[in-house]
Formats: structure tokens, sequence, C-alpha cells
């Protein structure tokens, strides 16, 4: 057998996207532990943040999470004082969810370190290079408009 091990998958861009997608979740799931919080409690601080007040099936399906994940996630962030949901204003029926100052703080941290991670995932690249894959990806994925 003349070809290395899997050459075939290896040199495919699905596979090497899924490789480095794969080590970049893990150093981000690595730093936000650091600060005590998982993936999606960060995705849901985040959203919450960029669209407040937001109700809370819109915040499902702006960051993709079936409702019944995201009131799991929403009661942890809730019990742990980091945001509130109140009564919509435009719709009393509905909850309107928005960050507290210790959800804001903490944010703050948890993005610090998502760059942190981000930045060691990109470390073997130069600036340029950094900023040229990043525009790629956004092309190849869809999220560049």
């Amino acid at each position: 057998m003349s070809e290395a091990p899997l050459a075939a998958i290896r040199s495919l861009p699905s596979w090497l996207l899924g490789r480095a997608a794969a080590r970049g979740r893990s150093l981000v799931a690595d730093a936000l532990a650091v600060e005590g919080v998982k993936m999606w409690p960060h995705v849901v601080l985040s959203a919450v943040r960029d669209l407040a007040p937001v109700a809370q099936a819109d915040l499902g399906r702006a960051v993709a999470l079936d409702p019944k994940d995201l009131v799991g996630v929403l009661n942890g962030l809730q019990s742990a004082g980091l945001v509130v949901r109140e009564s919509d204003p435009n719709d009393r029926r509905k909850n309107a969810v928005s960050l507290t100052a210790a959800g804001e703080r903490l944010l703050e941290r948890c993005e610090r370190a998502a760059r942190e991670a981000n930045d060691a995932l990109l470390a073997p690249l130069a600036p340029a290079e950094r900023d040229q894959f990043t525009a790629l990806l956004a092309r190849i994925s869809g999220t560049d408009g």
C-alpha cells in the first residue's frame, strides 16, 4: 500500500473543515469551562445581549435551538441570575428575555476567552491569512451576507 492511510478522506475540504471545527469547539469549550459556562449557554447569552429584550420563541429561532432545550438553558441562566424573563411589552402572553448585569459581566469574560481560543486555533496563520481564511469560511458557510 503506497498511500498513507485515509489519504483520500484526509484530502477532502469537508473532512479538513470538520477536524478544524472539532478542534475549535474543543478549544472554546475548554476556555468557557474556566468561566463555568458551556457552549449553548454562551450562545444564548450572546444572542440575548444582541436581541434583548427578545421573546423566548424568537430567541430559540435565532440560535436554532429546540424550544425544550432553550427552556432548560434559560432556566439555568435565570437560576444563576444571568438573565431575567419578564412579560413581553408587545405581547403579555409571551416572555421577553434580557441579560442582568451579572450576565453582561460573565458574557464579557466568555467572549474574551472565546477570542483567545480562536486566536490559538488560528495561530499557525499570519494575520492576513487569518482574515482571508475567516472571509472564505463565511462565504462557504453562507454567513457572509
